[in-house]
């Protein structure tokens, strides 16, 4: 019996996207280009911007005893806000990346680099997702507004940190974490030293999935001059990644004594095996990291979506006790 023929790639299909994805399923054609620039065919990214904003809210709840409708609003909002607002970004760093992106295997296949958008299509795009993202954010309190406002910045300059600086990773963690702070801020209306702590847990935990991740390039980078921690540790960074595993657990349990002190002792100690079991998490990645390995960077890198979940299960349950 001949075998059976191969199902062809869709049309245009980006090489580090899930196979099968809904995008390159179901999505009109019209709006496939679109959709990849805006990473919408892989969907951990969008997940990453996400679960600090409900870490934040949650924390934030445990931190003052409140509950009502408004948080669920902050709750669907930070999630429509985070794919647009992933959206927005990823096609800004395509963009900026575009020539880098030619260069790179992983990469090429991209929808600006692949020939299936312009650039002037792109930033059209990109101003239509956050242009909707504001709306959003304008349902929000003043404050959080404004720090919706300075989000912008550390969104602006990560597509060129690579290329000044060995840690990249660092302007990631600052972008993908302001949700912490925001979400915060639009439950209680003001920072406070959990939220500062809680980020800099989210910023621990960025530099240890993204160097994972930036394994997958280390070749292809180095011959186009682009700087990772991936690249800067090397065959050490199963060490470093130990101490970003380390750092994230430390800081995201303070985070979590300082926001739930004013609860009961089973509270506090239900909400602090949160950040616990994340660090399980994370050590069960490290167990099965191979760096040479880029199909099993990209899986462990994946995982770090439930990695973020599991902390989330904890604080809801603290609330009720």
């Amino acid at each position: 019996m001949a075998p059976k023929p191969a199902t062809p790639e869709p049309q245009g299909q980006v090489a580090d996207a899930v196979r099968g994805n809904w995008v390159d399923r179901l999505a009109p054609p019209a709006t496939r280009p679109y959709l990849r620039l805006s990473r919408a065919d892989r969907p951990i990214g969008t997940w990453l911007l996400l679960l600090p904003c409900w870490m934040g809210l949650a924390l934030a709840m445990l931190w003052d005893g409140r509950a009502g409708l408004s948080d669920l609003w902050i709750f669907v909002a930070s999630a429509l806000g985070a794919f647009l607002m992933r959206g927005a970004g990823c096609t800004w760093n395509d963009i900026t990346d575009r020539k880098i992106d030619a260069a790179v295997e992983r990469t090429r296949s991209r929808p600006i680099p692949s020939g299936q958008v312009s650039p002037t299509q792109a930033a059209a795009w990109m101003l239509a997702q956050a242009l909707v993202a504001l709306a959003i954010l304008l349902t929000f309190n003043t404050a959080a507004i404004l720090l919706g406002f300075l989000s912008l910045a550390p969104v602006a300059v990560y597509p060129f940190a690579k290329r000044f600086t060995w840690w990249p990773q660092v302007f990631l963690g600052i972008a993908f974490n302001w949700g912490a702070l925001l979400a915060w801020t639009a439950h209680t209306g003001s920072l406070a030293p959990p939220a500062i702590v809680l980020y800099a847990a989210g910023i621990a935990w960025t530099l240890f999935y993204d160097t994972i991740y930036a394994h997958q390039d280390t070749e292809d980078d180095a011959l186009i001059g682009v700087k990772s921690t991936a690249r800067l540790f090397a065959d050490r960074s199963p060490q470093w990644l130990q101490g970003f595993l380390i750092a994230t657990v430390a800081l995201m349990g303070l985070a979590v004594i300082l926001a739930t002190l004013p609860r009961s002792p089973a509270s506090l100690a239900l909400a602090l095996l949160g950040p616990l079991a994340m660090g399980w998490h994370m050590q069960w990645q490290l167990r099965r990291l191979d760096t040479a390995d880029p199909a099993v960077c990209m899986t462990l890198f994946r995982t770090n979506r439930d990695t973020g979940l599991i902390p989330l299960l904890f604080f809801a349950g603290a609330w009720f006790l």
